[in-house]
């Protein structure tokens, strides 16, 4: 994953001057400790120049989190913390920060030994928000150096996704298709968020395509293309093509990222594009989002946008579905009752014509797109990557704007299910709890689009962590509440 940043932590300590510094010096090496010894993958670092008391201190600290190149940073209270200085470290470090803060550690030390963090953190929160300064306090911020490593270790996927997004460009190559408003969304939150975009014709696309015939690179691609799909190379003719496609968006990226570090896009694949290019791009997309490069399918921008933080998040390659067809209940009888703990209206099939890389996929071969082709010649219809989706846990969710220019965002956890799906595409057969009534009213009756990005795990808790921090209401992140637990709009007497 070559399009996320790399995040470097720098934890700062900070004291109270009424309270002994030593509590904070101490317990912020219990603290480097347990993170060396828990995650020793993670990059942490340790910032010794000072102990945080005052403003001065802070601006010494700060100097030396941005000498090493520190991204993200966590302040640690010791004790009680000085409200006003460690408020202000969050305010002028140019990165996410998150607070947490220390547990008394013995009964027998509770008069010189305690350092009432659990008090500091209240005024530390308020100090935040009087400055509307933003800061990611973890659900249980105060804890003993263990409890605290894995919080830090929580934080880091967490910081990736909005480091990224303030580096992000979405290259866009439109118009949207006919008959697919559902994708279109106001960009004036993109800019609120820090992302840049830029929009592009497909006759530009078209016109960098035909500069890159007889590429000297695409016999090396094709070659690449052959290897990934083995057997399952069923239309050999037209990898040349795609491999030009590849060279020409992989071109275009470096040639208009400007001063951005990373890179999504959100492409057109239909209807023109199949017989002017001779060929759907699905594939391509599905090779580029596996080097954390995601490219969402009919010029759906939010739907990149989605699909680029759960590539932060997960730190693995995510896929852009519809949200798509039912089960039928035969197959639900035959596959799935008694074998798995899901009702019928819990499943679902989440699909895409084959966009979805080749490692997420238990099985694939090169096929031509069945629907496309119904009015279509079938030869400018190849291209896609098709599939049965890999088993697993998921999680299913989108960032999107309104019509009204209201972020939203819905986050739900489930699995796929080793069910065969006797069907076309890249497809797999969901399994989300109470999923039915999720789908009448967070995704209809909030107005998303069909399509829902997916990433290969369970991811909700950085997902609605992230989404509270960029900004999103909490009431606007819908999620699928437990059987119970009643929807705003849900009728009671239903």
């Amino acid at each position: 994953m070559n399009n996320i940043p790399q995040v470097k932590v720098g934890v700062v300590a900070v004291s109270r001057d009424c309270f002994p510094e030593s509590l904070s010096v101490n317990r912020r090496k219990a603290l480097m400790d347990a993170c060396q010894t828990k995650y020793p993958e993670d990059t942490v670092y340790e910032c010794p120049v000072c102990i945080v008391e005052s403003e001065i201190h802070m601006v010494q600290a700060l100097e030396d989190l941005k000498k090493q190149e520190c991204n993200a940073l966590v302040v640690y209270l010791g004790n009680f913390g000085p409200e006003i200085s460690e408020t202000l470290l969050a305010k002028h470090f140019d990165g996410p920060a998150m607070f947490i803060a220390a547990a008394e550690e013995r009964g027998d030390n509770l008069t010189q030994g305690r350092g009432d963090a659990y008090c500091g953190m209240l005024n530390a929160s308020y100090n935040l928000k009087l400055r509307n300064v933003k800061a990611y306090i973890p659900e249980e911020p105060v804890g003993t150096a263990d409890e605290l490593a894995d919080r830090i270790h929580e934080f880091i996927p967490i910081a990736r996704a909005i480091i990224g997004l303030k580096d992000l460009k979405i290259i866009s190559f439109g118009p949207r298709p006919l008959n697919f408003l559902a994708c279109n969304a106001p960009i004036k939150q993109l800019y609120n968020l820090g992302v840049e975009i830029e929009e592009n014709s497909e006759l530009d696309l078209f016109e960098a395509f035909h500069k890159h015939d007889n590429d000297p690179r695409i016999p090396d691609v094709v070659k690449d293309m052959e290897a990934e799909l083995g057997e399952g190379n069923m239309k050999p003719e037209i990898l040349p093509k795609l491999a030009q496609y590849e060279i020409t968006l992989l071109d275009w990226i470096e040639e208009h990222k400007g001063y951005r570090k990373y890179v999504t896009i959100a492409g057109k694949c239909w209807p023109a594009f199949q017989t002017q290019f001779g060929f759907v791009p699905c594939y391509v997309n599905s090779r580029l989002t596996g080097r954390g490069i995601p490219v969402s399918c009919e010029v759906d921008i939010y739907g990149a946008l989605s699909e680029f933080i759960g590539t932060c998040i997960s730190n693995d390659a995510v896929t852009l579905l519809d949200i798509n067809n039912t089960v039928p209940a035969d197959m639900y009888q035959e596959d799935i009752k008694d074998k798995f703990e899901y009702r019928h209206g819990e499943t679902f099939m989440g699909f895409h014509c084959g966009n979805t890389y080749s490692k997420k996929l238990s099985f694939c071969s090169m096929k031509y797109q069945m629907i496309m082709a119904r009015a279509l010649p079938e030869e400018v219809t190849q291209g896609t990557l098709e599939g049965d989706i890999a088993p697993g846990k998921i999680t299913f969710y989108r960032l999107q704007s309104t019509a009204d220019n209201i972020l939203r965002a819905y986050i739900a956890e489930g699995e796929i299910l080793p069910v065969a799906t006797r069907s076309f595409g890249g497809i797999g057969i969901f399994a989300i709890p109470e999923m039915d009534r999720f789908y009448r009213h967070v995704l209809i009756e909030k107005n998303f689009p069909h399509h829902g990005a997916v990433a290969f795990g369970n991811f909700g808790k950085a997902l609605f962590e992230v989404f509270k921090y960029i900004g999103v209401e909490p009431q606007e992140i819908g999620y699928n509440q437990p059987a119970g637990v009643r929807y705003p709009t849900e009728n009671p007497f239903a």
